[in-house]
């Protein structure tokens, strides 16, 4: 018998699958069309009787994904009710049930609910939510004229629904953990930082990314200007929102690909090692400080936090494109202007003094292994290094985790921990088997891991010791997981007064 359950907007109905419920394509928000176009969320409309709730709704607008993510990136469905979530859940009708809610990655350019299955969540007594939120210059488009951050302002909308309906799921809305990956994860810490956000829930985990990445609103503006000249209009709202869709994807894929390539106009200079020209912004309002500044300062002081990162994380994205191999010593130490992405200055650091102390620390790495060391530190892991010692003073918990586990001839690169985390190494996602690589991936490890952040989501507790600036104690997860005490010492130390 196909389950069925309430909302505040009407009744639903789902499917199960190996004794799990799941409800799919449930709005949490109105229809982007006229007048919603490039504007915050609004409420959803109630309906009349039963709404089917058995396959995935649409998929936000978005470019491209990377090169050999697979065609079933995203659900496949097109239409404008994309900001839609979906449930798994043990039994509907069960109560006080811990609730974790999936923020995808994808650069804040590209994500869709359809590449994750909660299922695995629910298994274990937990209801899981994964939600749709814009992308791109839909959700992230600048202009200075009140509007911004829309695609945070999105995942508001869908936490507010967690609030206000999981109940109806057998979740417990006092007891909700967010988690996510990359662009999540730094949406996740631009989240403990918003006043918008206070409440909305209790713990956090952030998985390659924390709470550095937000663009000032003078390169923002620049952004939302050179957008609106790519496609002849006026830098205004209503200009731009009157495009259609397919002509606003393909002058964001055009700012792309001259970000990659380092032929961007020089206005768009500090964005270029970014390489996210659709990122949170400074607007003084969403967003009313720098997140890594305002959790220092006491924000989300109460909510339990788990941060960490991969050992190799931005080796993949080298090695995918090619450039690993193209990366000499000369290009290291060069100027900006000349290296671009692959000078080390590039990165606030001194390139000469930063080329002796990478080299001395990876003897045997070859040039763009070195790069791939300072773009993972410069990215992910010393913000995610700052985010546990400022939080770490707070009343609520900090854990501190790295991945350790590595592909053969690639490592322990981005993303590649996710499906540990969802303890799906079976299961055909083809982002994720692209980046196993055919590996017999050691299932031991994802018991202990999807474990770990399940038995975190219920009780605030991983399995090990909280992290402090006296031990600064971290999780390693390989093979053999392992308690290891500050592993990074040096990272931080090179990048201390830079990052």
């Amino acid at each position: 018998m196909e389950p069925s359950t309430k909302t505040i907007h009407g009744e639903v109905r789902g499917r199960v699958s190996d004794g799990v419920c799941g409800f799919f394509g449930i709005p949490f928000a109105a229809p982007l069309s006229d007048p919603n176009r490039l504007r915050p969320p609004q409420p959803v409309r109630p309906w009349s009787g039963v709404r089917d709730a058995t396959d995935y709704g649409a998929t936000p607008p978005q470019v491209a994904p990377p090169g050999g993510a697979g065609t079933d990136w995203d659900s496949g469905v097109t239409g404008e009710e994309y900001l839609n979530l979906n449930v798994w859940t043990p039994d509907p009708h069960a109560a006080g049930l811990p609730v974790m809610v999936w923020i995808q990655g994808g650069q804040f350019e590209f994500s869709s609910t359809s590449s994750y299955d909660g299922s695995s969540f629910a298994r274990d007594g937990v209801v899981c939510v994964v939600f749709n939120w814009r992308v791109g210059a839909d959700g992230f488009l600048y202009l200075n004229d009140g509007i911004a951050n829309l695609g945070l302002l999105d995942q508001v909308a869908a936490l507010e629904w967690v609030r206000d309906n999981i109940a109806w799921f057998g979740g417990d809305p006092a007891d909700v953990t967010v988690f996510g990956e990359s662009a999540g994860a730094m949406s996740i810490g631009t989240l403990l930082s918003m006043p918008r956000a206070d409440g909305l829930f209790r713990r956090a985990i952030l998985q390659s990314g924390a709470a550095h990445h937000v663009s000032p609103p003078g390169i923002a503006l620049r952004v939302g200007h050179y957008l609106a000249e790519k496609l002849g209009v006026p830098p205004t709202r209503d200009a731009i929102a009157a495009r259609p869709v397919e002509e606003l994807l393909r002058a964001q894929a055009e700012i792309d690909a001259e970000l990659l390539a380092g032929s961007i106009p020089e206005q768009l200079g500090p964005a270029i090692v970014n390489t996210m020209p659709w990122e949170p912004v400074l607007d003084g309002d969403v967003l009313p400080g720098v997140p890594i500044d305002r959790i220092a300062a006491g924000a989300s002081a109460d909510v339990d936090l788990l941060v960490g990162t991969n050992v190799d994380d931005w080796r993949v994205f080298m090695a995918f494109m090619g450039a690993i191999d193209q990366v000499t010593d000369e290009a290291l130490a060069g100027s900006v202007a000349e290296r671009g992405h692959f000078a080390l200055a590039s990165y606030g650091l001194p390139a000469d003094a930063a080329l002796t102390a990478y080299r001395e620390r990876y003897p045997l790495a070859s040039p763009g292994d070195l790069l791939a060391a300072v773009k993972t530190d410069w990215w992910v892991r010393i913000p995610a290094l700052r985010l546990a010692d400022a939080h770490a003073a707070a009343p609520a918990a900090t854990y501190m985790y790295e991945f350790a586990w590595a592909v053969p001839g690639l490592g322990a690169v981005h993303a590649v921990e996710v499906p540990f985390v969802f303890d799906q190494l079976r299961k055909d996602v083809p982002l994720f088997q692209l980046l196993l690589g055919g590996t017999e991936a050691p299932q031991a490890l994802a018991d202990t891991m999807h474990g770990a952040w399940v038995s975190f989501a219920a009780s605030g507790d991983p399995g090990w010791p909280r992290y402090d600036l006296a031990r600064r104690a971290t999780m390693r997860f390989d093979v053999t997981p392992e308690v290891v005490d500050d592993p990074r010492s040096w990272e931080r130390n090179v990048w201390r007064g830079i990052r």
